[in-house]
């Protein structure tokens, strides 16, 4: 007679609270904070242009990730190395000949990004089909998405040339304002919609995510920039207090919108965050991911109004 099966057991997997989640990102962004403003303050542009670009080729990793798990085709190893090779290339050449030649650069860079992406097709094995074209489109894309969004960073670091009478560079304080109300914008979506949240923003993209989380956000993005407007005057020009309040209300939505398209990809791959690298805050494009629209809007803010 065969002994009786012994039931298996297994441990209940218990679901972190609010307070740990909490502690865990507050920590994380602390120490964040202190890398980011320890480059800023070194004021080193190709210290920045490094940090910066590692930023975007860890965020730019994880998409491709996502973009594999939710079972769209992409060329992960080529569009990393395209990535890398357009910071490598084009932040000395920013660097040395400024923003004369960075459009010229991107253009040339691109579509030679374009061919060479078509042209490995052909090298390929396997029969061309649909996936073929995904591919080449998937893989760009990321580079445009991730890479090359991020790298207006470089761009806002490089708009003013000249140094400030303490001999700091503009830019630098051109980023730290960029990432505090970007920051800001999630910091006051994430506090306000823990307590208060109520009504669904949009719950088939981001079930967390409600519309009084969303008036978190904007406060937080309008308080912020009033505040740094107010604590430095004239040096963060052309935005001045006329401005800070509208303009930190436009970053806090456009900072909302970037978050709510990485939901979408992170939807699509079937996954809650991007990576793991960050207790509490998930992966590097889950940091970035507002700052990738953002970056190009207070850019293009700058450039019309210097």
């Amino acid at each position: 007679m065969s002994p009786e099966p012994t039931a298996v057991t297994s441990t209940p997997v218990v679901a972190p609270t609010k307070m740990s989640v909490l502690l865990r990102r507050t920590f994380s962004t602390f120490v964040l904070w202190l890398a980011v403003i320890a480059t800023l303050l070194i004021g080193w542009s190709p210290a920045i242009f490094a940090f910066i670009a590692l930023a975007a080729l860890f965020a730019l990793y994880e998409f491709y990730r996502l973009l594999e798990q939710g079972g769209l085709p992409c060329d992960r190893r080529v569009g990393l190395v395209i990535a890398t090779l357009f910071f490598a290339i084009g932040m000395p050449l920013f660097t040395r000949y400024g923003a004369a030649w960075n459009n010229e650069f991107e253009a040339v860079f691109f579509a030679a990004a374009l061919i060479g992406l078509t042209l490995r097709q052909l090298a390929l094995t396997t029969p061309p089909g649909t996936a073929s074209l995904a591919a080449v489109a998937n893989t760009l894309f990321g580079v445009l998405y991730v890479a090359w969004l991020l790298s207006f960073l470089t761009r806002i670091f490089m708009l003013s040339p000249n140094r400030l009478p303490d001999g700091m560079h503009p830019g630098v304080l051109y980023i730290f304002y960029l990432l505090a109300v970007t920051k800001f914008s999630d910091i006051g979506a994430y506090c306000v919609g823990s307590a208060f949240g109520r009504h669904k923003m949009l719950p088939r993209i981001s079930p967390g995510k409600t519309w009084e989380g969303f008036v978190g956000a904007l406060i937080g993005s309008a308080g912020i920039s009033v505040l740094l407007v107010w604590m430095f005057p004239g040096t963060l020009r052309p935005i001045t207090m006329s401005w800070a309040l509208p303009l930190g209300f436009a970053l806090g939505l456009i900072a909302v919108l970037g978050d709510l398209v990485e939901s979408l990809f992170k939807r699509a791959g079937g996954c809650k965050d991007s990576g793991s690298m960050l207790p509490g805050i998930g992966g590097m494009l889950d940091l970035v991911d507002s700052v990738l629209f953002t970056a190009p809007a207070l850019y293009i803010f700058l450039r019309a109004m210097s």
